[in-house]
């Protein structure tokens, strides 16, 4: 057994049973539901919450309930593990990593709580690059300093197919969201390790598809350039409600860069609910060079 325990949330796309498999523990993300607390993983799913959203019900999210964490943590210890690294969703995006910073004070050095600046599919890729490092005997210490280093080695662009949740959130105006519908138009987004600023916007799915794959060949053109292919991950995000439309969706940024391996992840429940379904997304990070 590593004596370095790697622990992140939902938001990184790694499922509570994904997790069990990997040796990786997972806190689950929790989801509101018309005033009750669902728990990502557990007692909803990407059925359920598509389901709830088709029947317009309202939908938030919070970050996870320090009792939780603490217990989590306290179970991890108690197993034997000498240290963690808690590697949560940026803290551009929630204020769940300063939380966790807090509490990890109570903790006496075994608990290092990773700022890593990232969200979905980079998140995933910042998790299992910490669990390599654990496996080689790195400390949680090291093992945080190479997270928060390389954080900004990655970026997000993010496609959305409607205004409506980010209405809900505050992030958009009625008149904004309305014209958007009528003009069939696509926002496209971008996190480079802080919030999602927006990028660009399209009119039509396909033509939002083609934009953020013109984002990607110039982020190798010029953020990653010089950088070997072997070096670079490229993986597929997104609320796409059948493994049909998720997998062409793969196919379509696969056939885009066939030099990669691309892979697809669901955006967590805890996205989903400001993204809506529908929403396409494209992360990019340097890998951990051994």
């Amino acid at each position: 057994m590593n004596r370095t325990a790697i622990v992140t949330d939902t938001n990184s796309g790694i499922s509570p049973s994904e997790g069990k498999e990997l040796g990786i523990f997972v806190v689950q993300m929790p989801v509101i539901v018309d005033g009750e607390t669902y728990f990502e993983g557990s007692s909803i799913d990407h059925a359920g919450l598509y389901a709830a959203m088709k029947e317009d019900r309202d939908l938030s999210t919070s970050q996870p309930a320090i009792g939780i964490v603490g217990e989590l943590w306290d179970s991890i210890l108690a197993q034997g593990y000498e240290e963690i690294v808690y590697i949560p969703m940026s803290s551009g995006l929630s204020s769940s990593c300063t939380t966790a910073k807090g509490l990890a004070a109570g903790y006496d050095g075994k608990v290092e709580v990773a700022d890593n600046h990232r969200i979905s599919v980079t998140q995933r890729h910042s998790v299992m690059d910490a669990h390599r490092l654990a496996a080689k005997g790195k400390s949680a210490a090291e093992i945080r300093a190479y997270l928060e280093e390389t954080a900004l080695d990655s970026v997000v662009y993010l496609g959305v197919d409607t205004l409506k949740y980010f209405k809900k959130n505050g992030r958009a105006s009625a008149a904004a969201v309305a014209v958007a519908a009528v003009l069939n138009l696509k926002p496209i987004l971008i996190t480079e390790g802080g919030k999602f600023d927006s990028f660009a916007k399209v009119r039509g799915l396909k033509a939002c598809k083609d934009k953020i794959i013109e984002a990607i060949h110039k982020e190798l053109d010029t953020r990653f350039k010089g950088i070997p292919a072997s070096q670079i991950r490229i993986a597929t995000a997104g609320t796409l409600e059948t493994a049909e439309d998720a997998e062409a969706w793969r196919s379509f940024v696969q056939e885009s860069f066939p030099t990669y391996e691309v892979i697809y992840d669901p955006l967590s429940c805890s996205i989903a609910c400001h993204t809506g379904m529908g929403a396409v997304g494209v992360g990019i990070s340097r890998i951990l060079i051994d």
